[in-house]
């Protein structure tokens, strides 16, 4: 019992619910580069629950959609869709970054 409930708490939910947001709004558009997006973000999550160091894949892709996104709102001025992804993007860029600065060192 003690380790489902210690999985429970491991697994990425914030980096699982940024997947679905992006493949819901790729799929809402028939965007394919947001379902592209959805299923990076999601695998990127699932590897964090796995390992919480593996944060690559979910960092380079809410990168590249902060990147995106951002662009796509300064052009546009419009809050939805682009404000709101970018917003997101860069939250989930923030929140891996804190997680691995506040990751402890490697023991040689």
């Amino acid at each position: 019992m003690i380790q489902s409930t210690h999985a429970f708490w491991m697994t990425d939910w914030a980096g699982y619910g940024y997947a679905a947001l992006i493949a819901s709004g790729g799929a809402m558009g028939y965007v394919k580069a947001g379902l592209l997006f959805g299923g990076l973000a999601g695998v990127g999550a699932y590897q964090i629950s796995q390992d919480p160091k593996n944060i690559w894949v979910s960092l380079v892709t809410s990168g590249a959609l902060a990147g995106v996104m951002g662009k796509r709102f300064y052009g546009s001025r419009k809050i939805m869709p682009a404000g709101m992804m970018a917003a997101a993007s860069i939250l989930m860029v923030g929140k891996l970054s804190v997680g691995m600065l506040l990751q402890k060192p490697q023991e040689s």
